[in-house]
């Protein structure tokens, strides 16, 4: 194992590495954030890709590969299609509003008072998307080192803790872009062919299981239509996705390039089935499905690929740790500190560097808070199921219908927020937490809600529309004013 241990160690080591180059490069809060909103086609879509497709969908998604065979790969999948519908349908629209949060999309939109609450629930998704993946470190870790969970959890959070206080955004992309080539090497063009091969190929696998784990559908319907409606939508509406879209270039980028990382989300999900399939013929009689990806790494790989691969599925973790941490630090700092405490004098001197010094230390903060909750924390799925419902539940609505209905007004949002969060929270209640009726009936009491109570107020202000037009067609009035006052020259 002594190869495998070097392996590991390097990559580790390499992204602290990332993590100090990062903080040179991030000196003003659009590059700390969203990295100065300047990522190319191929670095937008190696990063996006890589934060969307985490320890869930590479260790979870061989155990569903396992469990249910080819269709198993039906959760990462519905990942995918919702990365694809945000790149085509709105992802160009998203970029060119310049603004760092989904919170302040829907100030802009609704003019004002829908930020502080939808701010609170989005904060708490991405806490609890951070806490899981932060979770997934001990598992990693017990397989390569046969770690003490919680010393695990503290080492693992705190390498990504470092890495994204020091360079932010611009940290996270470096660190993902390296995450994205070492998971496509990994997962892709070793594990997948070598699981195979120790399989028997696929006639043989065939062969030895039954037919069922070859049917598409054969997880069954509700399960899937449950996964469209979590995952799909949940991708649309995450500020841990929002945020990865302020980085591009422009427009272009952001639609072309997540149409890229959506592609490969399908391949990764086929992929991580067939793997489960083939542990299903090597391994059929394990306890625990999500056993699989780390039996077929120990048993069946050489020595050297064997840590690649293990290091493959810690980049899975990390690049969704990191990207979930920067985006809750962000909400908390940005959609709830900032509004409690009111409005801020800005000094065109040193706001940047105070800027930055801010968000870093809330990231540092939010970081501690997260490896101490993912210490505590015993039941992952149910945490991050509760997540999932609260944020598409309650926010969903509010978000396309901003996009989509000009009708809808201010309090047709936030009456949408409240009812849809309190329904999924009653639902959760009655029914039990991995339930599919409280997303089902959340989602619609807050469909309901959002439409009645918008045609019943006042419609949006004309000029707050005409703002949002604006912003959606790439530019700001406010600036723009503030720039020709400014090239305005003084009276002698």
């Amino acid at each position: 194992m002594a190869v495998d241990y070097a392996v590991i160690v390097a990559y580790l080591a390499g992204m602290l590495a990332m993590g100090w180059w990062g903080m040179r490069r991030a000196r003003s809060k659009s590059e700390f954030l969203v990295a100065g909103r300047r990522l190319g086609p191929s670095m937008y879509s190696g990063t996006m890709a890589a934060i969307v497709l985490g320890g869930a969908s590479t260790i979870g998604g061989v155990g569903l590969g396992y469990k249910y065979g080819l269709s198993g790969a039906w959760m990462v999948f519905t990942i995918g299609l919702g990365l694809l519908a945000l790149s085509i349908f709105f992802s160009a629209r998203i970029a060119r509003l310049k603004v760092y949060t989904v919170s302040e999309m829907l100030d802009l939109r609704y003019g004002g008072r829908a930020g502080l609450i939808t701010g609170v629930v989005m904060w708490a998704y991405t806490l609890m998307l951070a806490v899981t993946s932060t979770i997934a470190y001990a598992t990693i870790f017990d397989v390569l080192f046969d770690m003490n969970r919680t010393v695990a959890i503290i080492l693992g959070g705190s390498i990504v803790v470092a890495y994204s206080t020091l360079g932010g955004m611009w940290s996270i992309t470096l660190t993902d872009m390296v995450q994205f080539v070492v998971k496509t090497i990994g997962v892709l063009l070793l594990l997948l062919p070598i699981a195979v091969v120790k399989a028997g190929g696929f006639a043989e696998m065939k062969a030895q299981l039954p037919t069922e784990y070859f049917a598409p559908f054969g997880i069954g319907g509700e399960t899937i239509f449950t996964y469209v409606l979590i995952y799909t939508f949940g991708m649309l509406i995450g500020q841990d996705i929002w945020q990865r879209v302020f980085t591009a270039r422009d427009d272009k980028v952001a639609r072309w390039g997540g149409t890229v990382a959506g592609t490969y989300c399908l391949a990764y999900a086929l992929a991580g089935a067939v793997i489960g399939t083939a542990a299903k013929v090597l391994y059929p009689n394990l306890a625990n499905a999500d056993d699989a990806f780390a039996t077929i790494v120990k048993d069946e790989l050489p020595l050297g690929v064997r840590g690649l691969v293990l290091a493959a599925a810690l980049a899975a973790v990390m690049s969704t740790s990191s990207g979930a941490l920067i985006a809750c630090a962000t909400v908390a700092n940005n959609d709830i500190w900032q509004r409690l405490r009111g409005a801020v004098t800005r000094r065109a001197d040193g706001e940047a560097h105070d800027e930055v010094k801010g968000n870093r230390m809330f990231i540092l903060v939010m970081g501690i808070a997260v490896i101490g909750i993912a210490i505590a924390l015993n039941n992952v799925v149910e945490a991050l199921t509760v997540a999932y419902n609260l944020l598409v539940g309650g926010l969903l609505v509010p978000i396309l219908g901003g996009l989509l209905w000009k009708r809808g007004t201010v309090y047709g949002a936030l009456s949408s927020v409240v009812v849809g969060g309190v329904a999924v929270i009653a639902l959760m209640w009655k029914f039990g937490i991995l339930a599919n009726e409280p997303i089902y009936y959340g989602l619609l009491a807050s469909l309901v809600t959002y439409v009645v109570v918008s045609l019943a107020t006042r419609p949006t202000d004309e000029a707050v529309l005409a703002n949002w037009r604006e912003r959606l067609a790439g530019r700001d009035p406010e600036a723009e004013r503030r720039t020709a006052q400014e090239s305005v020259p003084a009276t002698p």
